[in-house]
This record gives structure tokens, C-alpha cells and sequence, in this order.
């Protein structure tokens, strides 16, 4: 890996209606042409992402969305996916070039625990070296939304130090918001012994492993864990060779060879459940997979993949669990499916959702959907645990946090 992936670093987005310098001031904080600017309104269509380093932050997603309030034919499908990233943000910025702006739909910000920031974009139109009483009259007018303690930056894409202190700002919010927990560390003390099994998988590309087995040998090595990797075929040799080992993570694919190769005292999860412990609630995940011994024929389950990729016969969301759901529940749900950042607004129509182990989601993102399902009644569980469920070794998967 050559770069931070986009669901490690934190998303900031730019909301706001359109036409108020949205496009133009993502330009300007990247520092290059990414998104089309235009006097038309709507121009800006999809979300448009841009991964960059904000120092003295670091590493975080720069994104601008499709302006609110746009009356154009395909507005109303624009709003909706502008709406959409909310799940995804970790800091919105809300752009107005109007200093009587009603600020109402920062309101939305406060309802998610999104923390914001207010930009009074085009300042350099507004012929003045004062903005304490353009500030004063955003307070003023918005008084009734207790606006007075937020952040709000008089903004020209003229003038390279208002960019920069733009940019001061949204490090410095940053700073002030707890990162992701680590895979391993405060799970495994300093010297730990982890073993790694890694199947060769058929989806990832040649000579490179997938994301989280990445993650999670860059996490041993920042925890001063060591860190042996085998495949299922040297699995026991490696075992016979280890004096220790503190934890066995496997590939979920493989937990029920896994569990008959080593031994009964040797704690065992996955890469999957790891990342589920990382980016959400993992007992609630636990608690859902009982909803597989309620499955009838017909029921609805929804199997959300974080990631778009090329889908061979080894699938596991599009094949593997399926079958692994039917050979277990004896039943034949109807199964649907969605991958990237689409997920169903309505949940109620689901006996189950299954989700992935989220490496290319961020935390947030996770979180929002585990939120979304928990607020309709609907279970949700994820795929390490659906495979550990239907191998009968669910429980001896999560020994290792159970007994923490």
C-alpha cells in the first residue's frame, strides 16, 4: 500500500446550496482544478472525492457534494445523494455566500453529532475589512439555533491566507475527535504473539494480500506485536514451530479447517470480526446472528458488501454466505444485495442484514448503518460471524473479547 486508504482517513464535506463557491473553494483547499465550476446551477452532479494532506492533521478525504435546494430536473436525486454522504462525514462545512443566510440545515449537523463549520464563501465580494458585523448578523439571524458558539470564517478563493486559515481550522477540529480504536493494541499487550492465517484469495489481485490483512500486520507492527503469517496448508507446521501464541486470526472462509488445525486453548477469530470490533458495535453484531435460527422460506436478508470488485464463483457475499445462510436455517431466504456506499433507506422489509467487515468504510459510515437497523428492530450481524455461526464455532470466535 502506497497510501492512506480512503476509509482511514477522515471525511470532510462541503454542503450548501447551490451556486454560494462550493466547487470552487474544494479547488481551492486541494490546490488544483478536481471539480467543474460554472455559473449553471446543478453543475456539480455526484459527490466528488479528492484524498489529501491537511497539515498538520494528516491524511483525510476532501469531498463536494450537489448544492441543496437545486430546482433543476434530477435535483431532487442530486439532494438525495448529497444527503446520503451525511453518513459518511466526519466534518461538514456549510457554505454560504449570503451574510442573512438562514442557517437552518445546519441543523442536520447537530442531529447526527457532525461536527461544523460555517464558511461565508466570496468574501472578497462583500467590499469590507470588517466582518465582525457580517458575523454578527449570521449570529443574528440564526440566534434561535444557539448558533453563536460556531465556527464561522469570512472565505475569498482570491486570497491564499483565508484558505489557509480555513484549512488551520478544519486541522485543528480534527485533532479534537477521537481516532478508530486499533485492530489489536489494548486487546494484546507489547510482545504478544498473533498468528495470521491468509488464504490465497482468488479476488485479490497477484502478489498483493487484501485490505484487511494489510491493516492488520501494519497494526501488530505499530503495537510491537509479532506477527507470523501462513496459509491453511502450513498451518500446522507453523503451530508445531510457535513455543506461543496469543491469538489465531483467520480468514473467515477457512474459521471451521481453522478450528480443527489448532489447538482447543488457542484463542481464534477473524480479519472480519476485528474490523467489525474497529468500526462498530461488535456484541450487537453478535447478538444478530440469532436471527439466523429464525429465518422462514421467503424472508428477505440483505447482504451489504462496503466494496465494489470483480465477482468470481468463490464470492463470499454473493455466493458463499448465501449458501452457508441456507444450508444452516434449512430454509430458503430471498436474498438481496447492495455494495459500496449504497445502503436501502428502508430497512423494514429485512429479517436480516448482513454486513461486511467494513475495511472500506469508514467508522462512521459503519456506525450509521448499525444505527439505522437498530432504530427499525432489524438485526444486523456480519459476515465473519454468519461464517463462525454456521461452522458451530461462534461462541469459541468470541472467547477472545467475551473474556477481556
Amino acid at each position: 500500500m502506497t497510501s492512506t486508504p480512503l476509509s482511514n482517513r477522515k471525511h470532510i464535506v462541503l454542503f450548501g446550496k447551490t451556486n454560494v463557491g462550493k466547487s470552487s473553494l474544494f479547488n481551492a483547499i486541494l490546490g488544483q482544478q478536481r471539480a467543474i465550476v460554472s455559473d449553471t446551477p446543478g453543475t456539480t452532479t455526484d459527490p466528488v472525492e479528492k484524498a489529501m494532506e491537511l497539515l498538520p492533521y494528516g491524511p483525510v478525504v476532501m469531498v463536494d457534494t450537489a448544492g441543496l435546494s437545486d430546482e433543476s430536473i434530477l435535483g431532487a436525486e442530486r439532494e438525495a445523494a448529497t444527503k446520503r454522504v451525511l453518513e459518511n462525514t466526519d466534518l461538514a462545512v456549510y457554505v454560504t455566500d449570503d451574510p442573512a443566510a438562514d442557517l437552518t440545515p445546519c441543523e442536520i449537523f447537530n442531529k447526527r453529532n457532525i461536527p461544523y463549520i460555517i464558511v461565508l464563501s466570496k468574501a472578497d465580494q462583500h467590499n469590507t475589512d470588517d466582518f465582525s458585523s457580517i458575523l454578527s448578523l449570521l449570529n443574528a439571524t440564526n440566534a434561535e439555533l444557539h448558533m453563536n458558539n460556531a465556527t464561522i470564517l469570512p472565505v475569498s478563493i482570491y486570497e491564499a491566507e483565508s484558505i489557509e486559515n480555513l484549512k488551520a481550522n478544519l486541522a485543528k477540529m480534527l485533532k479534537t475527535q477521537q481516532d478508530e480504536p486499533s485492530l489489536l493494541g489494548g486487546l494484546l499487550e507489547a510482545g504478544s504473539v498473533v498468528l495470521l492465517v491468509v488464504p490465497i484469495d482468488s479476488e485479490a489481485p497477484k502478489g498483493r494480500l487484501i485490505l484487511p490483512q494489510v491493516q492488520l500486520i501494519r497494526d501488530c507492527l505499530d503495537n510491537n506485536i509479532r506477527c507470523h503469517i501462513t496459509t491453511e496448508h502450513t498451518l500446522s507446521a507453523s503451530i508445531e514451530e510457535l513455543s506461543r501464541v496469543d491469538l489465531v486470526v483467520t480468514d473467515s472462509q477457512i474459521f471451521g479447517m481453522v478450528d480443527k488445525l489448532i489447538p482447543d486453548e488457542y484463542p481464534l477469530t477473524s480479519f472480519s470480526i476485528l474490523m467489525a470490533r474497529q468500526k462498530g458495535n461488535l456484541m450487537s453484531l453478535y447478538k444478530g446472528t440469532q436471527a439466523l435460527r429464525r429465518l422462514k422460506d421467503s424472508d428477505r436478508v440483505l447482504i451489504a458488501e462496503s466494496c465494489t470488485h470483480n465477482r468470481t464463483h468463490e464470492d463470499i457475499g454473493r455466493v458463499k454466505l448465501p449458501k452457508a445462510i441456507e444450508k444452516y436455517s434449512s430454509v430458503k431466504p430471498e436474498f438481496d444485495f447492495c455494495s459500496g456506499k449504497d445502503f436501502p433507506e428502508d430497512l423494514t422489509t429485512y429479517a436480516l442484514v448482513v454486513q461486511c467487515g467494513g475495511c472500506m468504510m469508514t467508522s462512521r459510515a459503519f456506525k450509521s448503518r448499525q444505527e439505522k437497523a437498530t432504530s427499525t428492530g432489524i438485526p444486523m450481524t456480519n459476515y465473519g460471524m454468519v461464517l463462525a455461526c454456521t461452522s458451530g464455532i461462534l461462541d469459541r470466535s468470541m472467547e477472545f473479547f467475551t473474556t477481556l
